[in-house]
C-alpha cells in the first residue's frame, strides 16, 4: 500500500486525537504531529471515547482516530493495546493489532511462534529471533519479538511491512499512529452472455486426467497360523479309524523374501493328532492269551509288533503322533506358488524310535493381501528313517526274518485350505482339511495315515 505523506497524516490523525490546546498542525517538513484547536474537533463530531491512561514504560497508540491504551480494549475484549519503547524501536502487541486488521492469529507455545495470516498475507514471528517472515520471504529485526505481560509484542515493521499499514512514531507527543485501510473487495466480474452461435462447433473431448498410481505394496509376506484339528481320522496299528476327541492341533509359518535376485520361501509345518487305543479284550480273553497266533483271540486290543513278525495285547491309552518339516522352496509362478525341499521329523508316545529324512513337495501359499485367498500344498518324504534295537525273541531262527535295524517308512503329507482376512487388523482366519499317509518300508508293522477338518487364526507381519 502506498504511504501517506506527513501533512496527509497530520489531518488525518487531527480527526481523533482531540486535544484541547490551541496551536496550528506542525509542519509536515519535521514528521511530527502537532495539536489542534476546538474548531477543528467540532468539524469531526465528539471526541473519541477515553479509554484510559498508559502506565509507565508504555506509550498510547492511536489506531485509526482511536486512543487505545492498556485497559480491555473495547474493540477486542480483554485485549491491551499499547506501545513499548526499546532504545530506538518502538514495539507493539502483535494479536491485537493484527486482529483489529481482520487477521487470523494463531501461537505455538512449544516453539514460541506466532503465525498472522489473511488473505494475500502471511507473518511468522518467533519470540526471542530477530526475524520476520512474510509471505515466506525473511527480514531481519533490529529488536527481537518478547513475551510482555502474557501478550507478544513486535516491532512496528511487523505491522507496516506485513498488512501494508502506515505506522509513525511521533516522539514529541510520545503516541504511535496506525493508519490501516483495508483493500476494498472487487465487485465481481459480470460473466458476458455468448451470442448464439448459428453452427455449433464440436466440443474437444476433454484430456482424461491420469490415474493414480497405486500404492506400492510389499510383494513378500509373513505370517504364523495355528489350528484345531477336529475329530481327526487315524489308521495305523494301534488305531482302526479311531476319532480323535479332541487336543489335535497344527501350527504353521511362512517367510517370503528375495535372494540372489529370486523370491525364496521358507516355512515350518508342525502337526500333533490325538487319538485313543482302545482294548475290548476282557479279563478272561486276556488271561487265556489274547493276540497269541496259536489261539484265535483277535480284536482291537491286538497291535502288531514292529517287524510285523506276530501282535500283542496292549492296554488302552491315549496315543499321539507328531511331525515337524522345515521347507525352503523357490517361487515359480504366481500367485505364490513354489517349489522345493523340505526336512521332516515324526515322533509318537509309544516306544518307536524317532523317524527323519528328505523330502521335496510343492506349495501354493495364501494370498493374505486379498481378503479372501486359497492355500494348498503336497510334500513328500521317499524315507524316514529311526534305529531300533530289536529285543531277543526266541533263538536266532527266530529273529531271522527281523535281522534289520532301521525303521523306515515313506510319509506323504498334504493340506488344502483358504483363508479370510479381518479388516486391515493383520488378522486372518484359516481353515481346510490336513492329513497324511504312511506307507511302510523295512520293519513297518502296517501302513497309517490321519486326516481331518481344521479352523483356526492368524495373523501376517
Amino acid at each position: 500500500m502506498k504511504r501517506l505523506s506527513t501533512g496527509l497524516l497530520a489531518a488525518l490523525v487531527a480527526a481523533g486525537i482531540g486535544s484541547t490546546s490551541v496551536s496550528a498542525a506542525t509542519s509536515s517538513a519535521n514528521g511530527n504531529i502537532g495539536t489542534f484547536a476546538p474548531t477543528q474537533i467540532a468539524q469531526t463530531g465528539a471526541p473519541p471515547a477515553d479509554f484510559g491512561t498508559p502506565p509507565s514504560g508504555e506509550v498510547p497508540i492511536l489506531f485509526n482516530d482511536r486512543h487505545v491504551y492498556t485497559k480491555p480494549d473495547r474493540l477486542k475484549a480483554n485485549r491491551v493495546l499499547a506501545a513499548l519503547v526499546r532504545g530506538n524501536t518502538i514495539l507493539i502487541p502483535l494479536r491485537s493489532m493484527f486482529e483489529q486488521m481482520g487477521a487470523t492469529v494463531s501461537y505455538d507455545p512449544a516453539s514460541k511462534t506466532v503465525d498472522v495470516s489473511k488473505p494475500g498475507s502471511d507473518v511468522k514471528v518467533t519470540v526471542g529471533r530477530p526475524e520476520v517472515v512474510i509471505n515466506g520471504e525473511s527480514r531481519p529485526l533490529d529488536v527481537p519479538p518478547e513475551i510482555y505481560k502474557g501478550s507478544v509484542v513486535v516491532p512496528v515493521r511487523v505491522i507496516s511491512e506485513g498488512m501494508g499499514a502506515y505506522v509513525q512514531w511521533v516522539p514529541d507527543r510520545r503516541i504511535v499512529v496506525v493508519r490501516y485501510i483495508p483493500a476494498p473487495t472487487p465487485a465481481p466480474v459480470p460473466i458476458p452472455t455468448p451470442s448464439p452461435s448459428p453452427t455449433p462447433t464440436a466440443t474437444p473431448s476433454p484430456t482424461p486426467s491420469p490415474s493414480p498410481s497405486p500404492v506400492a505394496k510389499n510383494p513378500y509376506e509373513h505370517f504364523v497360523v495355528g489350528d484345531y484339528i477336529f475329530s481327526p481320522k487315524v489308521y495305523n496299528e494301534f488305531s482302526p479309524g479311531n476319532t480323535g476327541k479332541g487336543g489335535s492341533y497344527s501350527v504353521r509359518g511362512a517367510v517370503e523374501f528375495p535372494l540372489f535376485g529370486l523370491p525364496w520361501m521358507l516355512e515350518g509345518d508342525y502337526r500333533s493328532y490325538a487319538y485313543p487305543h482302545n482294548n475290548d479284550f476282557t479279563p478272561a480273553q486276556v488271561a487265556a492269551g489274547a493276540c497269541q497266533p496259536h489261539i484265535p483271540i483277535t480284536g482291537q486290543g491286538c497291535v502288531t509288533v514292529i517287524g510285523a513278525y506276530g501282535a500283542t495285547n496292549v492296554p488302552s491309552f491315549n496315543a499321539r503322533d507328531t511331525d515337524f518339516d522345515g521347507r525352503f522352496a523357490l517361487k515359480i509362478g504366481d500367485p505364490r506358488i513354489y517349489i522345493g525341499v523340505g526336512y521332516l521329523s515324526r515322533a509318537e508316545n509309544y516306544g518307536y524310535p524317532r523317524q527323519n529324512g528328505f523330502g521335496f513337495g510343492a506349495e501354493k501359499l495364501p494370498d493374505l493381501d486379498q481378503p479372501i485367498s486359497v492355500y494348498g500344498s503336497v510334500w513328500y518324504y521317499p524315507s524316514i528313517s529311526g534305529d531300533f534295537t530289536f529285543p531277543d525273541v526266541g533263538p536266532p531262527a527266530d529273529d531271522a526274518g527281523a535281522s534289520g535295524r532301521r525303521f523306515e517308512q515313506r510319509f506323504l503329507k498334504y493340506q488344502v485350505g483358504g483363508t479370510f482376512s479381518l479388516g486391515n487388523s493383520g488378522l486372518f482366519l484359516d481353515a481346510g482339511f490336513l492329513g497324511d499317509t504312511i506307507r511302510g518300508k523295512q520293519l513297518s508293522p502296517s501302513d497309517a495315515s490321519h486326516a481331518g477338518g481344521y479352523v483356526g487364526l492368524g495373523i501376517k507381519f
